[in-house]
């Protein structure tokens, strides 16, 4: 099965960020969120959370963010999987991990 094509986050203008050190790369909207999250495939077995460093519950996270519930997802997150997503969102290769 073949994933939609990804949705790439929205950035700041390079002009306004050379003036600080505040993030780059923006969040989605919560359309593109839910579209992206659309792109997880369902695998039987799930690659991403055997490949995941700290075991986060993707697929579970994935679904909740596919039925609009966004809070449900970042809560499980914590609870479950990673305390640190800022962190983890920066270094991990998810790009090339789980994002088909």
């Amino acid at each position: 099965m073949k994933a939609n094509k990804r949705i790439n986050p929205p950035t700041r203008d390079p002009k306004e960020r050379i003036k600080d050190f505040l993030p780059c790369v923006l969040p989605y909207s919560e359309e593109d969120a839910i579209k992206e999250a659309s792109r997880c495939l369902d695998c039987k077995d799930p690659l991403c959370v055997n490949g995941c460093p700290i075991n986060n519950p993707i697929p579970e996270f994935i679904n909740l963010i596919k039925e609009r519930k966004f809070l449900e997802a970042a809560q499980l997150i914590v609870e479950k999987g990673d305390v640190m997503p800022s962190v983890c969102g920066r270094v991990c290769q998810h790009e090339k991990q789980c994002e088909g």
